[in-house]
């Protein structure tokens, strides 16, 4: 097997790796320290195993568990965690396998030999945690993108799809609007059934010839329709900005 070590503690990590080596199975033992390098690893080296520690700086296990399982090749994860078993209820009920720390090196082996890939039950208990992403991710020539949220100006739905446009250019995701919606409340406000815009890159709100009403944005020529339906709440919260 070959397996990846993500801990941002470098004697968390180390002890892993001690233990890893005794493991005949195990060929190759890479690491990484936070949630964006253990996914450019996992693009890079496709590992089978992830061992992931879920508190970490900047993005979180959890957060690094939903873009690794949109991969082409998805390896097992194992959560590593310090969070006490009442508060892992969640992870037991759906079989995502975890560990406590400090690991043991008898249920670090156990929790090698089963496991698996996330199934989309697990990725639903991981998803049900109260955390947020700080990345989107975006499917690109087979390989996954992430975008930064707060580099994000809007969310656009056309037909079945819908885009993301961000800083620097625009993509199509796979999240809903009404997933987004409820992720990114505190950040992007609904204008439109088919939109949510960033709340801090909104200027200003203009009607045209014909009574419609549209927000202007910062960084962006384009001009997002308002419903009727949204248009107070648009109003109210310019005046709060």
């Amino acid at each position: 097997m070959k397996i990846l070590v993500v801990d941002d503690e470098p004697l968390a990590q180390q002890r892993l790796t001690q233990i890893l080596q005794q493991v005949p199975r195990v060929e190759q033992i890479l690491t990484a320290s936070n949630g964006l390098r253990a996914i450019e690893q996992c693009q890079s080296e496709q590992p089978d195993v992830v061992l992931l520690d879920i508190r970490m700086p900047g993005m979180d296990g959890l957060e690094a568990a939903q873009h690794i399982s949109k991969m082409e090749k998805v390896p097992a994860i194992i959560f590593i965690t310090a969070y006490d078993e009442y508060a892992l209820e969640a992870f037991k009920v759906h079989a995502v396998d975890y560990l406590l720390k400090p690991v043991r090196k008898e249920k670090l082996l156990a929790s090698l030999e089963h496991a698996c890939q996330l199934n989309q039950a697990q990725m639903a208990a991981i998803k049900a945690q109260p955390t947020s992403r700080t990345n989107i991710t975006a499917k690109i020539s087979g390989n996954i993108k992430l975008i930064p949220v707060e580099d994000i100006l809007y969310f656009q739905a056309e037909q079945k799809y819908v885009t993301v446009k961000y800083l620097g250019g625009e993509t199509i995701v796979e999240d809903t609007l009404k997933e987004l919606q409820t992720e990114f409340e505190q950040t992007f406000v609904r204008i439109h059934r088919n939109a949510l815009v960033a709340k801090k890159f909104i200027t200003g709100v203009h009607k045209d010839g014909e009574g419609r009403s549209f927000v202007t944005l910062q960084d962006s020529d384009k001009e997002l329709e308002i419903s009727r339906r949204h248009l107070s709440g648009v109003k109210k919260l310019i005046m709060n900005l």
